[in-house]
């Protein structure tokens, strides 16, 4: 009989069990602070241009409206009624948001709140019967990269190279400010018809009234935004979202990548970070 050495057998399982335990704190740790405090964030699409480019990382606090089921890390789409210490953003705030169809969290601008009346007449934001004033800007001049190639579309006539050989892609800027104040820059490619005949969506819309409880969202590029303007089935937000649905406010980018070189590289992490976006605020500008 072969004598078993239960004294060294114990502490080997009783040190499993304790990895265990400690990677388990550890995780809900993490969940918990990214419900209630704040998560990182990537954007994946040009639809924030030019406040937010695509391979932009930033951060998003969660406590600013309160705590809803969209404030979770994992959450579905259905929207469930209520919020903990629930506060309506403010007119300027970016924010992310949980679309219904699918439960993808979505980053946009806050553009009109309860009560208000919105409607867009040649890309233009009309709030409350009245223009939300715009200043023309000159050009966005966005470097391109593998994450912006600006060559796709209708955005491939605003290809262009500077006089210093930069290439960018030169979109149409406007200043625009809310009734609050808040002011920020938004790209709009033009009134209707683009260059090779593309019609821009969208550039006429409503008038609706948003209803209690909810608000209007918007993105910074105009035409190539899928949000309160658009259809679930056209993956937008199908108009005003419940403020349910609001995740968190979007507070600053921590840095951004150019997507280019492979991510199998460790290099390419240092190699593809874009110079100058790390540190820049998201909170609008107050005139």
């Amino acid at each position: 009989m072969i004598a078993t050495d239960e004294a060294a057998v114990a502490p080997e399982k009783a040190g499993w069990a304790r990895g265990l335990l400690g990677w388990g704190l550890l995780f809900a740790g993490v969940f918990a602070f990214q419900t209630v405090a704040a998560k990182p964030f990537y954007i994946p699409s040009a639809s924030m241009m030019p406040t937010l480019l695509k391979g932009d990382r930033l951060v998003v606090s969660k406590y600013p409206y309160g705590w809803s089921y969209a404030s979770l890390s994992i959450h579905g789409s259905a929207v469930v009624p209520g919020r903990l210490f629930g506060t309506l953003p403010a007119r300027g705030d970016i924010v992310t948001v949980a679309r219904r169809e699918d439960g993808s969290d979505l980053i946009k601008r806050v553009i009109g709140l309860p009560g208000d009346t919105i409607a867009v007449s040649h890309g233009a934001v009309i709030l409350n019967g009245k223009p939300v004033p715009r200043v023309a800007d000159g050009t966005a001049d966005i470097p391109v990269d593998a994450n912006v190639p600006c060559d796709e579309g209708m955005l491939a006539p605003f290809r262009k190279v500077k006089q210093d050989g930069t290439l960018v892609c030169a979109l149409p800027l406007f200043r625009e400010t809310l009734p609050n104040g808040a002011s920020y820059d938004v790209i709009d490619l033009g009134d209707t018809y683009l260059p090779g005949g593309y019609i821009s969506p969208r550039d006429e819309y409503g008038p609706i009234k948003v209803p209690a409880g909810h608000v209007f969202l918007m993105g910074d590029n105009r035409d190539q935004s899928a949000d309160s303007r658009f259809t679930l089935a056209e993956k937008g937000l199908g108009g005003p979202v419940p403020i349910e649905s609001l995740g968190g406010r979007a507070e600053i980018i921590t840095h951004s990548y150019t997507g280019e070189g492979s991510w199998l590289n460790p290099l390419a992490y240092v190699t593809s970070l874009r110079g100058g976006r790390a540190g820049n605020s998201l909170r609008p500008e107050h005139r």
